[in-house]
This record gives C-alpha cells, structure tokens and sequence, in this order.
C-alpha cells in the first residue's frame, strides 16, 4: 500500500519498494510522544512497530518501561505525592473550620509508595492496551538505529533482531543528570526520590527548577526538614520574577529552607547520614540529598553519529519545523530534541508527526502559548509571556494588570499565604499576551486563560466575561486598574 511522507515541506509519493519494509513507521520509545505517534499513525493506515525497555519505576540504559517518564517516574507519580502532600496543611487549616482533630495524626509514607506503584502499574497497562488496540507491534527491549530503514531491538534474553521501515521515530525522551561534585554517588535523582523506601526526614535539594521546588514542598508538605539550594536569587528561573518572589516566600512560609545564590561541593557518608558541604562553607546533615539539576536528552545508546543523525552539543536531535532529522527516513519528537520538553508539547509533535507522514496533512508544531504549571504547593501556573519576556520583544507600551489577595479559605484557616495572579497587555492592539497565577487551583484556572490567549483575547473581552463568584479564578476577568504601565524600551518594575 502507497503511503504519503513529506519531502522538503511536501507530500510526495511512496516509492515503489516501500512493501519491502517491515514496517512503515518503527517508533524506539514508549513514553507519551512515542505511544502518541504509534497510534495515530496506525489509525491512518500504517503498520507501526514501537520498542521499549522493560518496566521499572526507576530508569537506567537498561531498564524504563511503557508509558515513559510521565507516567512512570514523572508528572503523575509526582502529583500524587503532591496530593499526598498538601493533606498536611490542609490538615492544619481544617481546625478552624471546625474539625477537632487530633494532634498526633500519623503519617505512612510506604502506604502512599505503593498505592503511587499500584497507580503506574495500572497506567503502564492502560498504556500496553492502547497500543495493542491500535494493532501496534509492541517489542520489549532496546532499540538502536543501524540504517536509514533498520532498527536493531536487543531482547531481553540479550539476543538481537532487526526490523527494517520506511520511518523511523526517535522518542527516547530524556534522563535526570548529576552535576560533578564529589560524592555525587551519595545523591539521588527524581527517579529515586519518586520510590524511596523510607520518607527523608531530614533533605537537601540541589536545583531551582520545577523538580526542586516540587519536591521540596512534597517533603516539608509531609513533616521533613527541607533546605533547597539554588545558584540564583530566586528559584525558577525564566519565570516572572514578581512570580518566582512570591514562590519563593510560600515556600518559606511553609517552612522549606532557601539558600540563595549557593551550591553543593561535597558530599560524605557519616553515621549520621550524608554530609553536605556548602559553597559558602557550610555543613550539613540529610538522610537524602536529591540532585535536581536538569536533564539530558536521552540519545547516547542509539548510534546516531554512525547512522549520520545531526545532534547538538547536549546530545539533542536536530530537527526541522516537521520534526524531520537530515537523514530524511529519521524523525524525533519529545524530549529527545530538547526543544519545550513538556509531556502535552511531545503529545503535540507526534500528534503533527503523525499527521504530516501518514495523515496526508503536513502540520508544523504551534509552540505559541503554551501553558505550564510548577506543581509546588500552592501552585504557579503561567501561559505566554512572562513581563521580563513581554519588555524584551515590545513594539509598544505595555499594561500589567496584578491581583495580589488572601484567597477566601485562608480567611477563616488563618494561613498567611497571599493569591497573586497578573495578566500583560500589548496597549496598542489590547491583546492579553501573557499571564500567570501563584495560588491554589492555579493550574486548574490557566488551562481555561490559556485558550483565551490562543483566541488571541483582548483585555477589553476579559473583562466583558462575566465572573464565576465566589472564586479565585474571577479576580482574571475584575482587574480593571492598570498596576503599572511599562514605556517601550524601559525597564520592568515590580512592587515587591
């Protein structure tokens, strides 16, 4: 059967030997974007073959599992920690709400560990379904490039097999990495950190980003002694500052402790735990140190450099606006080309993947607006620009509008923890261009801003938009007053 790939920005026929290959489309990756791509692809008429590592909860070049990092040691086992997490401050305001609870309330740290296993075993299954349904050949093992049009799969048992395809799928995602320091040994990742067997009463985190910062509130949420150790002034950093501050005291205020501007040189095993060595000359104690320094694009085993796939100096996959490598047969999507490694952007990129080679419909990513959330607790959830962003690529003068409020819960609980939600406005074409919220449900209302700003809403439509009361999310269509208006070209300001 003829099949429909793109050549240069164009659909073009199927060559006529196209019936020689194994498969029209071999994906090596099973985590969203790989799963993603496989399915859809087979829904327009490809025969897909997909490989994967066999299952664990922790990664290494041996083993992963369907369902990939999301799934597995990601997002969703992440999330039911914050769940988990957020019931010891809730705890705490429901006394106010009347609830007479009492003081000794006992946490079980393995109880959660295994319904969190119970719920990616589920996951990793529903996953296996969803391929087998779509009539996809899924193997076990790890899959290496060997040819334009061959992938090798080694078994488990050690033994080889190749399959040859028209297309082959990169969507190895990417893995936690540890910075040099010595002793890093003694450090975990977020692999580790998601299937610990004991809960950390005492821990050090390394890192600013979204990982840290997550599991810094996880730990505290949970009763353990957090200090989190950044090399910038605030954590998150590429977020809005006004943001990034105000995580910051939240993070404070509930008891996690920062240390700015300083970084980890050496870490020793003692009888009392893990040794941690400051930058500025401190020492410190933690039965876990979790290094939460960024991830690299999981690339090294494919044998890309011998096939001719051009990678980058981090290992990233370099490709076109279609998702296409130089070698015209080799595609990558998700993480694997470190372009916005989100879950939702890899589902996106195969999703265009998958229409453009089999779909008959070239489609091109839409990396605009996209909408994001750092699970801390509260949360902060952003789409669009940051002000930061929005002062760098101005034509014009822009308007920031900023709610800063205690929300009506904490009125009653008497938790100290402000609401701050902000929205930038282009003043000449009255475009929302970007927004954000620190606070509860955060991530709940920005998926609703965000389709608004990928309408292209204008503040005068905000506020023409009647309010849900009483909410939290209502305060994004009342802000009439301008909090400050930012002339072409200047500096941002804040009221921190």
């Amino acid at each position: 059967m003829a099949r429909k790939m793109l050549v240069d920005g164009e659909v073009d026929k199927a060559t006529a030997d196209e019936a020689n290959y194994d498969f029209d489309l071999f994906v090596i990756g099973a985590g969203s974007g790989g799963v993603r791509a496989a399915r859809f692809s087979a829904n327009n008429g490809a025969k897909v073959g997909i490989c994967e590592l066999p299952f664990h909860p922790i990664s290494s070049e041996e083993i992963g599992g369907v369902g990939g990092t999301c799934v597995i040691r990601g997002c969703v086992p992440k999330k039911i920690l914050v769940y988990g997490a957020t019931y010891g401050g809730e705890l705490e305001d429901a006394r106010n709400y009347g609830w007479e609870i009492n003081e000794n309330v006992d946490f079980t740290w393995k109880k959660l560990l295994q319904k969190k296993t119970d719920e990616i075993l589920r996951l990793n299954n529903i996953y296996k379904r969803l391929l087998a349904n779509a009539a996809v050949k899924l193997y076990e093992g790890e899959g290496r490039i060997v040819g334009p049009n061959e992938v090798e799969v080694r078994q488990i048992d050690g033994t080889k097999i190749n399959y040859t395809a028209k297309h082959i799928l990169i969507a190895t995602g990417s893995r936690a990495q540890k910075p040099n320091i010595p002793g890093n040994e003694l450090a975990i990742t977020s692999d580790e950190a998601l299937s610990l067997e004991e809960f950390p009463k005492r821990a050090v985190v390394l890192g600013g980003g979204y990982i840290a910062v997550e599991f810094a509130s996880i730990w505290r949420g949970m009763g353990g002694t957090v200090d989190l150790f950044f090399r910038k002034e605030l954590p998150l950093r590429g977020f809005d500052d006004e943001m990034r501050a105000l995580v910051a005291r939240n993070l404070e205020g509930r008891g996690v402790n920062l240390h700015p501007q300083t970084s980890l040189t050496k870490l020793t095993k003692t009888d009392e735990g893990i040794k941690v060595m400051s930058s500025h000359g401190e020492e410190f104690v933690a039965d876990v140190v979790l290094f939460a320094t960024g991830r690299n694009p999981n690339t090294k085993r494919l044998n890309l450099e011998a096939v001719g796939v051009e990678v980058d100096q981090a290992g990233a996959v370099k490709v076109d606006e279609y998702s296409r490598t130089n070698i015209p047969s080799i595609w990558a999507v998700g993480d694997a080309t470190n372009r916005i490694n989100l879950t939702p952007v890899a589902l996106m990129e195969a999703t265009c993947f998958a229409n453009t080679v089999f779909g008959g419909k070239p489609t091109k990513a839409d990396y605009t607006n996209v909408a994001c959330a750092v699970f801390c607790i509260p949360p902060l959830a952003v789409v669009g620009l940051s002000e930061e962003e929005a002062v760098e690529k101005a034509t014009g003068d822009l308007l920031v509008f900023t709610s800063g409020f205690n929300p009506m819960k904490n009125t009653i609980s008497g938790r100290q923890e402000k609401t701050l939600m902000k929205l930038i406005v282009d003043e000449k074409t009255d475009k929302v261009i970007g927004a954000s919220m620190c606070g509860p449900d955060a991530a709940e209302i920005m998926q609703g801003i965000a389709i608004a700003l990928k309408c292209e809403a204008t503040k005068a439509q905000f506020d023409s938009t009647v309010g849900i009361h009483p909410s939290s999310a209502e305060e994004f269509v009342t802000m009439r007053t301008v909090t400050r208006r930012i002339a072409y070209k200047a500096k941002p300001k804040t009221n921190l």
